[in-house]
């Protein structure tokens, strides 16, 4: 479905070229859930991005190729990536700012959705969500930050794209919530979509993953099926990392 062959990522701030990753290896299969482990800042955001040419071309250059099937996506014209970008790879990011224009209203995104209004009541129900008068007429800024995440997953899987592509998606949501979303999501895989995610929740990735790869020293280790993953607990780069996780246990 998705295979990434990235030589390097660099960033160029004021002329100084700084190299953020390297040799980034990865292909991603139909009915799957992948994660990515990794501490803040090691550049998880920043490669999830690169994967649909998201980055900003004037600061980040990328080396390398992406293909989606058969198609190299740094080679798309822009129709062709805003195609893919619309329908087939869809984003829930952190950054909030990146999902929802500040001065538009909910209701904007729900009627450019290409989805009927009691298809939308019946999701915004099942994300357990205010009543679509209530929450269509409010700007993404007067909801919490965990409704916005979960308005923006609804908006994205009622896309159907073969790819979903998360980042951090549990940062702002409580206990109860996250297990919607892990319930959502193993719905989502179960009816042929992949999942990409990229957190620093190990609890998370442990629940909801069927291969795990760790972000460490700018690069990223091999996917690995989740079992396998959780019992190298003794070997680096991830014994540091993995040691956090069952000290909360």
């Amino acid at each position: 479905m998705l295979k990434a062959d990235i030589i390097k990522i660099t960033l160029n701030n004021n002329n100084a070229i700084r190299e953020l990753l390297y040799n980034i290896n990865f292909t991603l299969s139909d009915k799957r859930v992948y994660t990515i482990l990794g501490k803040n800042g090691s550049g998880k955001s920043t490669l999830i991005k690169s994967l649909t040419a998201l980055l900003n071309k004037a600061l980040y250059k990328v080396d390398g190729k992406v293909f989606w099937y058969n198609e190299n996506i740094f080679e798309m014209d822009s129709a062709r990536l805003l195609e893919l970008r619309k329908k087939e790879i869809k984003y829930v990011l952190q950054d909030l700012t990146n999902n929802f224009d500040p001065l538009k209203k909910l209701k904007y995104y729900f009627d450019n959705s290409g989805i009927d209004k009691p298809s939308i009541s019946l999701q915004l129900k099942s994300f357990l969500l205010p009543d679509y008068q209530t929450i269509s007429n409010l700007h993404s800024y007067e909801i919490s930050g965990g409704m916005a995440q979960r308005v923006s997953l609804m908006l994205a899987m009622m896309a159907n794209p073969k790819l979903l592509i998360l980042d951090e998606p549990t940062s702002a949501i409580d206990y109860a919530n996250i297990n919607l979303i892990k319930l959502k999501l193993l719905d989502f895989k179960q009816a042929g979509g992949s999942v990409l995610i990229v957190t620093q929740d190990i609890n998370f990735a442990k629940e909801i993953s069927d291969e795990i790869a760790f972000l460490h020293n700018n690069k990223l280790s091999e996917f690995m099926e989740s079992s396998v993953f959780f019992n190298t607990a003794d070997q680096k780069p991830y014994a540091e990392f993995l040691q956090s996780f069952k000290e909360l246990q």
